[in-house]
């Protein structure tokens, strides 16, 4: 009956406050205490009690009311932090403050009039002699001293009850750091209730940091968030411990635990939410953009941010290790097969968590290092294969398969990856695709081929970056597996075809990557790769008419007026059984919820070509107008990078264009291949009367092309590069995924965000 009270005494204080036309003075305590003092609501009842619509009216008929709240709920934080919430009613007061804030915030920020009311300095509500802090600072400061607040959301020092109070200014709060991990060696006593304290504080920070949702999409923009500029800044003298207890307590988070089967629907996990929050908290306190001159501009332009700076600099073997074996457990935990079903709890932060590992790849580039010097990186690689195998069909998901692609374009420019490729996948993994017996390489071709010809359109602009992710890799496989190989051949089998080469000006560049894989396989690794010889020179026909495709205006017209309507044929890619406990990808349920991207930018942006030297060192190659990067003709052709469904009426433009990258089509060392080895191969098939593969594969596999084939060409790899374009998708990407992920309470649904937009399918 209490709590029914509580909440009808603090709707009774709402009501009051939307309905007052007078200002009501700061210093009318009685007023004021009733959102904090006598209550004890939940947040999810805070936000039932507080209607959206009742704030917006606050907000515009009785302003100062409205600043005159969030001052006094200030007010009460700093003053906590400042004893340290020594008693039980303190805390409550605080919770309260801490709920009723990340109410209202949202409907702050929606207001370009009101976003600069928290930068402003009201007087009184700082710390005594420190009047002229704006309330955004003094807000920061006292979350981030109540976040090791002893008793409260830190294990207490005491040795006993008799001993005096810890003063929350003057502790060491490097002493108090959540989880042991990087830095940090004791493991402090598992306390639920310090999490839960921790979560809604953590809730509250994010609520802050969220003001860059209220602001459109601009790659030109050169302000940084201030609320993450001042809070990641010398000023916060927790910054250090406090990104440590955020980083240990996500990479030391074990969601299976002791392992129990259906252990967690018996217990709920205080932890798991912790390890949401922080996990959103460090990849917002996060964002710089890494190695790019619009990252070095926006960096210039506010104080040094000493989360990216801690990230960095993060070097002993053992933190490394602990970081990545977090990392991958926590991925790998969907994977997870159990006899009983549902039995293990499945994490649904993995989005999160990819972005988190990007950050520390992107970095810290002795982490990189590190994640690729071991076959550790597949830990990491086999749980994103499955993620992108299981959200291709869903547009809701666009997003994860971006941010997936990304990761293995950026760890493919390093030559450790390719090389890592090369252990035998033997895990058993519920993913639709068939079963066959290879490498973690082939396991990579065969579901890139699943997204190229079973995804949806969505999807087509990242077909290049798929391939260039194994063009990259491609030099340093050593034995590809009949099936991938036979998905490489479909591949270019069904990009080659003319009314597809032609019906966008873009398309041949997929064309101009497969023939670069099968050259890099022929000329570095062609002693294992049977298979792959074996796979050419049984579609050779598809070879020749390339090097013969028609390049006149007639033949260009004729091939798109036979046109089919889908992209990418799906003909001979007819599937075997699948693995075992595998379910199909499937779209989204109608009506689900999905955050807009920002355009990505083209492959020739996210990258620069760098050549492989004897020693194995990288040596930049200069921009040309390679075959990449041949003139668009789409503006006089009506057509778009990615949508293959509108064909554009040849022109001479384009038949020039088509001209022009024809004769650059690098075909030499394939038809070389063809030429001696095609030969030999009808002659022992006719000799033996060989009807058998394995008997053709076995003569291949002992072939030799030494002194046959043209000079080897240098290796060239494709390396991701930042810019301002991949900086503005991340960031609409990451606030995308942290508003659909808050749901319960839902932070900012129905306000006025401007960075995305909320859609339904």
């Amino acid at each position: 009956m209490g709590n029914a009270d509580t909440k009808l005494h603090f709707r009774k204080a709402v009501i009051q406050l939307t309905t007052k036309t007078q200002p009501v003075e700061a210093t009318d305590d009685a007023f004021w205490d009733q959102f904090w003092v006598d209550s004890s609501t939940t947040i999810q009842d805070v936000f039932a009690l507080v209607p959206a619509a009742e704030i917006r009216a606050v907000r515009e008929e009785s302003p100062s009311n409205l600043a005159t709240l969030c001052y006094k709920a200030v007010e009460r934080l700093v003053q906590a932090a400042d004893s340290g919430c020594p008693s039980e009613k303190q805390r409550q007061i605080v919770l309260n403050c801490v709920r009723l804030l990340t109410r209202i915030l949202p409907y702050i920020f929606e207001d370009a009039d009101w976003r600069g009311f928290f930068w402003s300095t009201v007087p009184g509500a700082g710390r005594a002699g420190d009047e002229a802090r704006p309330l955004a600072e003094s807000l920061l400061l006292a979350i981030a001293d109540l976040l090791f607040c002893p008793d409260f959301t830190a294990q207490s020092h005491k040795k006993s009850s008799a001993d005096a109070a810890e003063d929350i200014q003057s502790i060491d709060s490097c002493e108090y750091i959540w989880e042991a991990g990087v830095g940090f060696a004791q493991t402090p006593p598992l306390n639920y209730v310090h999490d839960i304290n921790r979560t809604e504080l953590l809730k509250l920070l994010l609520t802050c940091f969220s003001e860059a949702m209220y602001l459109p999409p601009s790659s030109e923009r050169k302000n940084l968030n201030p609320w993450v500029s001042f809070f990641c800044s010398t000023e916060n003298r927790h910054a250090l411990p406090l990104f440590t207890s955020l980083l240990n307590v996500v990479c030391a988070y074990d969601p299976v635990g002791y392992g129990f089967p259906y252990n967690h629907l018996l217990f709920s996990d205080q932890r798991e939410l912790l390890v949401e929050q922080a996990v959103q908290i460090l990849i917002v306190t996060l964002e710089q953009e890494a190695g790019s001159a619009a990252g070095a501009a926006l960096q210039s332009a506010g104080p040094e941010n000493l989360f990216v700076n801690y990230l960095s600099r993060i070097h002993r073997e053992e933190d490394l290790s602990f970081i990545l074996k977090g990392l991958a457990r926590l991925l790998n935990n969907p994977l997870v097969q159990t006899y009983l079903p549902r039995s293990t709890k499945k994490i649904q932060f993995h989005q999160e968590l990819l972005i988190l590992f990007w950050k520390f790849c992107d970095f810290n580039k002795k982490f990189l290092f590190f994640v690729l010097k071991s076959s550790d990186v597949l830990d990491m690689l086999v749980p994103i294969l499955f993620n992108l195998n299981d959200a291709r069909a869903d547009q809701s998901r666009v997003g994860l398969m971006h941010i997936g692609v990304f990761i293995l374009l950026l760890l493919s420019g390093e030559r450790n990856f390719g090389v890592r490729l090369n252990k035998p996948f033997t895990l058993r993994v519920p993913m639709d695709i068939p079963v066959f017996t290879g490498t973690h390489a082939d396991l990579l071709i065969v579901i890139f081929h699943k997204i190229v010809t079973s995804g949806h359109q969505r999807l087509h602009p990242l077909f290049d970056c798929l391939l260039t992710v194994i063009v990259n890799i491609s030099p340093y496989l050593k034995s590809l597996s009949m099936v991938a190989a036979n998905k490489l051949l479909h591949l270019l089998e069904a990009f080659s075809t003319p009314w597809f080469l032609f019906s966008s000006p873009q398309n041949h560049h997929l064309v101009f990557f497969l023939l670069e894989v099968f050259n890099n396989i022929i000329q570095y690794q062609f002693d294992g790769n049977c298979n792959l010889v074996y796979a050419i020179i049984r579609k050779r026909n598809v070879f020749h008419q390339l090097a013969n495709l028609p390049s006149d205006m007639a033949s260009i017209q004729k091939a798109l007026q036979r046109k089919k309507k889908s992209g990418i044929s799906r003909t001979n890619s007819i599937e075997t059984v699948s693995m075992e406990g595998s379910r199909p990808a499937v779209p989204a349920e109608p009506g689900t919820l999905k955050a807009s991207l920002e355009a990505t930018p083209g492959i020739d942006k996210i990258t620069e070509k760098a050549q492989v030297s004897e020693d194995g060192t990288m040596v930049a190659v200069p921009h040309s107008d390679s075959p990449q990067a041949t003139a668009d003709c789409s503006a006089a052709a009506g057509g778009s990078d990615t949508d293959s469904s509108c064909a554009p009426p040849p022109s001479v433009t384009c038949v020039s264009q088509v001209l022009s990258w024809k004769v650059k089509l690098p075909l030499q060392t394939i038809m070389r291949l063809l030429q001696v080895l095609v030969p030999q191969v009808e002659k022992i098939c006719i000799d033996k009367g060989l009807t058998d593969e394995s008997e053709i594969l076995k003569f291949l596999q002992h072939g030799t092309l030494v002194g046959l084939l043209p000079v080897p060409h240098p290796i060239l790899i494709r390396k991701y590069q930042a810019n301002a374009g991949t900086a503005m998708w991340f960031r609409t990407y990451m606030w995308g995924v942290i508003y659909l992920r808050n749901v319960d309470p839902p932070i900012w649904y129905d306000t006025d965000i401007r960075l995305f937009e909320i859609q339904r399918i």
